[in-house]
């Protein structure tokens, strides 16, 4: 996916990431809009993940949420 389609389809992906990753807040998702580096760093923090795994679930997610 572009940047623009992530942009433009976040508010329906954001549920799914929601139930992906529960200890991100509304706010912090509707802030991400869809920036797949962005959403790694919250992950990366609220998870303590190294900035690869972040970057793989991030990845992973996407894929799987064309």
């Amino acid at each position: 996916m572009n940047k623009d389609t992530l942009e433009g389809q976040w508010k329906q992906l954001s549920g799914k990431a929601k139930a992906a990753w529960g200890d991100l807040t509304d706010d912090e998702l509707t802030r991400v809009n869809g920036n797949a580096e962005q959403l790694a760093g919250l992950i990366q923090e609220r998870y303590g993940r190294t900035r690869e795994e972040a970057e793989r679930e991030v990845n992973e997610f996407f894929d799987n949420n064309r």
